[in-house]
Protein backbone atom coordinates (compact mmCIF):
# COMPACT_ATOMS: atom_id res chain seq x y z
CA UNK A 1 0.00 0.00 0.00
CA UNK A 2 1.32 3.58 -0.83
CA UNK A 3 1.91 6.44 1.81
CA UNK A 4 0.81 9.71 1.77
CA UNK A 5 -1.17 9.20 -1.50
CA UNK A 6 -4.97 8.92 -1.29
CA UNK A 7 -4.59 10.81 2.13
CA UNK A 8 -2.55 13.90 0.27
CA UNK A 9 -6.20 15.55 -0.63
CA UNK A 10 -7.54 15.25 2.60
CA UNK A 11 -4.68 15.49 4.56
CA UNK A 12 -5.32 19.50 5.26
CA UNK A 13 -8.94 18.96 6.36
CA UNK A 14 -7.70 16.16 9.40
CA UNK A 15 -4.64 17.56 10.60
CA UNK A 16 -6.27 21.66 11.12
CA UNK A 17 -5.00 21.29 14.58
CA UNK A 18 -1.41 21.15 13.64
CA UNK A 19 -0.06 25.19 15.14
CA UNK A 20 1.92 25.47 12.16
CA UNK A 21 2.91 29.28 13.00
CA UNK A 22 3.98 27.92 16.60
CA UNK A 23 6.64 25.52 14.39
CA UNK A 24 7.78 28.63 12.41
CA UNK A 25 8.05 30.56 15.48
CA UNK A 26 10.07 28.13 17.30
CA UNK A 27 12.80 27.94 13.69
CA UNK A 28 13.51 31.73 13.92
CA UNK A 29 13.73 31.59 17.37
CA UNK A 30 16.65 29.06 16.87
CA UNK A 31 18.19 30.80 13.88
CA UNK A 32 18.54 34.06 16.13
CA UNK A 33 20.11 31.99 18.78
CA UNK A 34 22.78 30.29 16.21
CA UNK A 35 23.33 33.75 14.52
CA UNK A 36 24.40 34.37 11.39
CA UNK A 37 22.30 34.64 7.74
CA UNK A 38 19.61 32.21 7.51
CA UNK A 39 17.55 33.12 4.10
CA UNK A 40 18.01 30.08 1.86
CA UNK A 41 15.84 26.93 3.58
CA UNK A 42 15.04 23.30 3.11
CA UNK A 43 12.02 21.88 3.86
CA UNK A 44 12.57 18.26 4.35
CA UNK A 45 9.33 16.27 3.68
CA UNK A 46 7.52 19.13 3.08
CA UNK A 47 3.79 17.27 2.82
CA UNK A 48 1.33 19.42 1.50
CA UNK A 49 3.15 22.74 2.05
CA UNK A 50 1.92 24.65 4.92
CA UNK A 51 4.92 25.58 6.44
CA UNK A 52 7.08 26.10 3.53
CA UNK A 53 4.17 28.96 2.49
CA UNK A 54 4.96 29.97 5.87
CA UNK A 55 8.09 30.32 6.05
CA UNK A 56 8.37 31.84 2.24
CA UNK A 57 5.42 34.10 3.41
CA UNK A 58 8.14 35.59 6.12
CA UNK A 59 10.43 36.23 3.50
CA UNK A 60 12.57 33.14 3.40
CA UNK A 61 13.40 31.60 -0.61
CA UNK A 62 12.72 28.47 0.16
CA UNK A 63 13.53 24.54 -1.17
CA UNK A 64 10.40 21.92 -0.25
CA UNK A 65 11.42 18.50 -0.87
CA UNK A 66 9.05 14.95 -0.33
CA UNK A 67 8.81 11.44 -1.98
CA UNK A 68 5.11 11.93 -2.14
CA UNK A 69 3.80 13.44 -5.88
CA UNK A 70 0.02 13.94 -4.55
CA UNK A 71 1.82 15.98 -1.36
CA UNK A 72 3.87 18.11 -3.80
CA UNK A 73 0.39 18.92 -5.90
CA UNK A 74 -1.36 19.69 -2.97
CA UNK A 75 1.87 22.40 -2.10
CA UNK A 76 2.41 24.07 -5.41
CA UNK A 77 -1.16 25.74 -5.76
CA UNK A 78 -1.14 26.70 -2.30
CA UNK A 79 2.22 28.36 -2.99
CA UNK A 80 1.54 29.78 -6.39
CA UNK A 81 0.27 32.89 -5.63
CA UNK A 82 3.42 33.74 -3.45
CA UNK A 83 5.79 36.35 -5.09
CA UNK A 84 8.87 34.02 -4.69
CA UNK A 85 7.53 30.53 -4.91
CA UNK A 86 9.48 27.64 -3.47
CA UNK A 87 11.28 25.24 -5.45
CA UNK A 88 9.49 21.67 -5.22
CA UNK A 89 11.52 18.61 -5.57
CA UNK A 90 10.05 15.17 -5.98
CA UNK A 91 13.09 13.30 -4.41
CA UNK A 92 13.23 10.06 -1.74
CA UNK A 93 15.48 10.98 1.13
CA UNK A 94 18.38 8.38 -0.28
CA UNK A 95 18.44 10.57 -3.35
CA UNK A 96 18.43 14.36 -1.93
CA UNK A 97 20.34 16.36 -4.13
CA UNK A 98 19.91 20.05 -4.02
CA UNK A 99 21.80 22.54 -6.64
CA UNK A 100 24.03 23.76 -4.07
CA UNK A 101 23.90 24.38 -0.75
CA UNK A 102 21.27 25.73 2.14
CA UNK A 103 21.53 27.82 5.36
CA UNK A 104 19.10 25.89 6.85
CA UNK A 105 17.28 22.52 7.39
CA UNK A 106 14.71 21.47 8.47
CA UNK A 107 12.26 18.40 8.94
CA UNK A 108 9.19 18.87 10.50
CA UNK A 109 5.93 16.85 12.01
CA UNK A 110 7.96 13.31 12.66
CA UNK A 111 9.42 13.16 9.54
CA UNK A 112 12.57 11.45 10.64
CA UNK A 113 10.51 8.53 11.98
CA UNK A 114 10.03 7.39 8.64
CA UNK A 115 13.71 6.96 7.63
CA UNK A 116 14.48 3.31 7.98
CA UNK A 117 17.57 3.00 10.11
CA UNK A 118 19.87 1.61 7.89
CA UNK A 119 18.97 5.16 5.43
CA UNK A 120 19.76 7.44 8.30
CA UNK A 121 23.34 7.45 7.53
CA UNK A 122 22.99 8.53 4.12
CA UNK A 123 20.60 11.38 5.07
CA UNK A 124 22.72 13.03 7.35
CA UNK A 125 25.48 12.58 5.09
CA UNK A 126 23.76 14.30 2.69
CA UNK A 127 21.80 17.02 4.18
CA UNK A 128 25.73 17.44 5.15
CA UNK A 129 26.81 18.08 1.91
CA UNK A 130 24.00 20.52 1.26
CA UNK A 131 23.79 22.41 4.27
CA UNK A 132 26.54 25.14 4.33
CA UNK A 133 29.47 25.49 6.92
CA UNK A 134 28.05 26.18 10.04
CA UNK A 135 24.62 25.92 8.67
CA UNK A 136 21.84 24.71 10.93
CA UNK A 137 19.85 21.62 10.71
CA UNK A 138 16.23 21.41 13.19
CA UNK A 139 14.40 18.53 13.19
CA UNK A 140 11.35 16.38 15.46
CA UNK A 141 11.09 13.14 16.68
CA UNK A 142 8.45 11.30 18.22
CA UNK A 143 9.26 9.75 21.56
CA UNK A 144 10.28 6.28 22.39
CA UNK A 145 7.70 6.29 24.77
CA UNK A 146 4.89 8.06 23.08
CA UNK A 147 5.26 5.77 19.94
CA UNK A 148 4.83 2.43 21.98
CA UNK A 149 1.87 3.94 23.78
CA UNK A 150 0.01 4.16 20.55
CA UNK A 151 0.25 0.12 20.16
CA UNK A 152 -3.50 -1.22 19.98
CA UNK A 153 -4.77 2.08 19.55
CA UNK A 154 -7.58 2.66 17.01
CA UNK A 155 -7.72 6.65 15.86
CA UNK A 156 -10.58 8.18 13.63
CA UNK A 157 -10.05 11.56 12.26
CA UNK A 158 -13.36 13.00 10.32
CA UNK A 159 -14.96 15.48 8.33
CA UNK A 160 -18.36 15.94 6.40
CA UNK A 161 -16.61 14.43 3.61
CA UNK A 162 -13.89 12.06 4.74
CA UNK A 163 -13.53 9.51 7.62
CA UNK A 164 -10.15 8.29 8.37
CA UNK A 165 -9.85 4.96 10.49
CA UNK A 166 -6.36 4.21 11.25
CA UNK A 167 -5.19 1.24 13.64
CA UNK A 168 -1.39 1.45 15.14
CA UNK A 169 0.60 -1.49 15.85
CA UNK A 170 4.16 -2.00 17.42
CA UNK A 171 6.71 -4.90 15.75
CA UNK A 172 7.50 -8.13 17.71
CA UNK A 173 11.33 -6.25 17.94
CA UNK A 174 9.66 -2.83 18.79
CA UNK A 175 11.82 -1.12 16.13
CA UNK A 176 8.41 0.43 14.65
CA UNK A 177 5.50 1.32 15.08
CA UNK A 178 3.15 0.63 12.08
CA UNK A 179 -0.44 2.40 10.73
CA UNK A 180 -2.95 0.65 8.76
CA UNK A 181 -5.62 3.64 7.31
CA UNK A 182 -8.91 3.23 6.30
CA UNK A 183 -9.83 6.46 3.86
CA UNK A 184 -13.39 6.66 3.11
CA UNK A 185 -14.90 9.55 1.17
CA UNK A 186 -17.94 10.65 -0.12
CA UNK A 187 -18.49 10.61 -3.88
CA UNK A 188 -21.66 11.80 -4.72
CA UNK A 189 -24.42 9.26 -2.86
CA UNK A 190 -21.68 6.59 -2.39
CA UNK A 191 -18.25 6.07 -0.43
CA UNK A 192 -14.74 4.91 -2.04
CA UNK A 193 -12.49 3.07 0.35
CA UNK A 194 -8.73 3.38 -0.30
CA UNK A 195 -6.05 1.93 2.02
CA UNK A 196 -2.39 3.32 2.88
CA UNK A 197 0.26 2.04 5.34
CA UNK A 198 2.49 4.25 7.07
CA UNK A 199 5.56 3.26 8.78
CA UNK A 200 7.48 5.12 11.94
CA UNK A 201 10.68 4.32 13.66
CA UNK A 202 11.65 4.12 16.90
CA UNK A 203 14.70 6.81 17.64
CA UNK A 204 16.69 7.96 20.84
CA UNK A 205 18.62 10.81 21.21
CA UNK A 206 21.74 9.30 21.80
CA UNK A 207 21.37 7.25 18.61
CA UNK A 208 20.75 10.09 16.27
CA UNK A 209 23.31 12.41 18.43
CA UNK A 210 25.98 9.29 17.44
CA UNK A 211 25.03 9.39 13.66
CA UNK A 212 25.16 13.23 13.58
CA UNK A 213 27.98 13.33 15.06
CA UNK A 214 29.58 10.68 12.88
CA UNK A 215 28.80 12.40 9.59
CA UNK A 216 30.32 15.85 10.28
CA UNK A 217 27.49 17.66 13.11
CA UNK A 218 28.33 19.48 15.90
CA UNK A 219 26.61 21.30 18.66
CA UNK A 220 23.77 18.54 19.18
CA UNK A 221 20.76 19.49 21.05
CA UNK A 222 17.94 18.07 22.68
CA UNK A 223 15.29 20.80 23.04
CA UNK A 224 11.59 19.11 25.03
CA UNK A 225 9.96 21.79 25.03
CA UNK A 226 9.30 23.31 21.59
CA UNK A 227 5.84 23.14 19.51
CA UNK A 228 3.53 19.88 20.41
CA UNK A 229 6.34 18.78 23.19
CA UNK A 230 3.53 17.95 25.43
CA UNK A 231 2.32 15.63 22.98
CA UNK A 232 6.18 13.84 22.98
CA UNK A 233 7.95 15.58 20.11
CA UNK A 234 11.01 16.12 20.48
CA UNK A 235 13.55 18.76 18.61
CA UNK A 236 16.58 18.09 17.77
CA UNK A 237 19.49 21.24 16.38
CA UNK A 238 22.83 20.03 15.29
CA UNK A 239 25.25 22.78 12.85
CA UNK A 240 26.92 21.61 9.89
CA UNK A 241 30.89 21.62 11.16
CA UNK A 242 33.49 23.52 8.55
Amino acid sequence: MSCYGPLASWYDSLTGDVPYSEFADFYEKQFAYHGGEYRLLLDLFCGTGTLTFEMADRGYEMIAVDGSEDMLMQAQAKTAALDTPPLFLCQEASGLDLYGTVDAAYCSLDGMNYIPPEELPGLFHRLKLFIRPQGLLIFDIRSIDWLKSMDGQIYVDETDDCLCLWRAELSEDESCICYGMDIFSRRGKFWARQQEEHIEYLYGFEELKKRLSEEGFEKITLITDGPQGEAGRLFITAVRSD
